[in-house]
């Protein structure tokens, strides 16, 4: 037995996890810490909100992106993190960008017809501006003719808007109803 095995022994769940997520340089699976730390993942998932909790007010956050998991840096602290890096600024999406990447994150799995249907427009520019930039991922084929490409966010997009997870995305709007509609629904139901 090596002198770092008692130490190890002391130390909390909640810290052998953020030793793992602080070496891994990828998302790492929740399967994958249960295994490591031989519990169950119910037993990883007390350990995580531990961690989250222990993190606020800190420099760093626990973001969760597909069952997967990795420590970022808190988006509060984005600037400050960006002028010691020597980093350019966080590059600005166009508004047709931001369009296109809201209903990627909102439909997801969503495929480019579906966004041009939604749209009204083609959005090939945006779809490889988004890829480009990492933003956005190819995450498999649909069913269907032509088996299209589906999309969806990445772990980038949640780091670039400040998110833990998608939860943190904030609730769609009810679409509003204009005056003609209730009056086009009175004609039809006639």
């Amino acid at each position: 037995m090596s002198e770092s095995q008692p130490v190890l022994e002391e130390l909390g769940l909640a810290a052998k996890i953020e030793a793992m997520l602080f070496v891994s340089a990828d998302p790492t699976p929740l399967q994958q810490l249960a295994q490591a730390l031989d519990v169950t993942a119910s037993v990883v998932e007390r350990g995580l909100k531990e961690l989250e909790e222990s993190l606020q007010g800190r420099g760093l956050r626990l973001q969760r992106n597909g069952g997967r998991l990795q420590l970022t840096t808190a988006p509060e602290t984005a600037n400050l993190v960006e002028t010691f890096l020597g980093l350019e600024a966080i590059t600005h999406l166009s508004r047709a960008a931001l369009e296109t990447l809201a209903i990627v994150a909102y439909q997801q799995p969503v495929t480019r017809p579906q966004i041009d249907s939604i749209r009204g427009v083609n959005s090939d520019g945006m779809m490889k501006s988004l890829l480009s930039k990492g933003l956005i991922q190819e995450s498999g084929r649909a069913e269907g003719p032509g088996r299209p490409i589906l999309y969806s966010t990445t772990a980038e997009f949640l780091q670039h808007f400040g998110l833990s997870s998608l939860m943190e995305l904030p609730p769609l709007a009810a679409p509003v109803e204009t005056d003609a509609q209730p009056q086009t629904q009175e004609l039809l139901k006639g």
